[in-house]
């Protein structure tokens, strides 16, 4: 009824499982729902509304050799207990970057096992302002918080990322997390963080210029991704796991 809040792009499925969850009684099944929005059965509902469905496919792609950093600690080498998700503290970390031209990029950050969010505006993509973020999460959580909260980090081979030895290195001393680095063209190796990337671009598209989106919007789109129902997680939003 009356215009619909698009910005909030929720998928039918996770509507459908938020409205449920607020006693909303309904036999409508998720591919029906789809199939009235394909339909026009909604006044102001459409395909091109729908975040996967109303995106072009990408083309398909020559199969390349993917290789692990040779003096990097490999993915392959990741404890089975990590790859399993049981144990909270694991975090995957990328970069999204704006328009063209623009330095401006964010952090994104997601907890594996109860998919918890954390986005960052950074100015460059160099791997100083990459430090400078568990720099600052040190000094806010403390040694020991941080180090129960952050047990390790698995990313790609970005430069910004390549700094190993300055990365792990802790403002207290020692080493302050695990790091892991997935194969080259592997992208799905750190699938829930790509995942968020694509969360990422319902609210900032692709050209967005991140000097330009202020601190207050990006804590805007955290506390919406941190209450998005997620089928992985029964329905559930990070922010109620947390």
């Amino acid at each position: 009824d009356g215009k619909i809040d698009r910005r909030k792009r929720y998928s039918p499925a996770a509507a459908l499982a938020l409205a449920r969850k607020e006693n909303f009684h309904t036999a409508v099944c998720v591919s029906t729902l789809y199939s009235y929005i394909t339909k026009r059965v909604f006044l102001h509902l459409t395909n091109k509304d729908l975040w996967e469905k109303g995106k072009k496919k990408k083309q398909g792609y020559q199969p390349v050799q993917r290789i692990a950093h040779p003096a990097l600690p490999s993915i392959a080498n990741r404890p089975e207990q990590i790859n399993q998700r049981k144990e909270g503290g694991h975090w995957e970390i990328d970069l999204v970057v704006g328009k063209n031209g623009s330095k401006h990029v964010l952090l994104t950050m997601l907890e594996r096992k109860k998919r918890e969010p954390m986005i960052f505006k950074l100015p460059d993509k160099r791997a100083a302002s990459v430090r400078k973020v568990f720099d600052t999460l040190e000094r806010r959580m403390g040694k020991r918080r941080f180090r129960e909260r952050f047990k390790t980090i698995t990313t790609d081979n970005g430069s910004e990322f390549l700094e190993y030895t300055e990365l792990i290195q802790s403002i207290h001393g020692g080493q302050r997390f695990g790091l892991y680095y997935c194969h080259s063209y592997a992208a799905w190796e750190k699938g829930s963080n790509e995942n968020l990337n694509r969360m990422v671009r319902r609210w900032f598209p692709k050209g967005t210029d991140f000097s330009r989106v202020t601190k207050a919007e990006i804590a805007d789109f955290q506390d919406w991704i941190s209450h998005y129902p997620r089928k992985i997680l029964g329905w559930k939003s990070p922010a109620e796991l947390m």
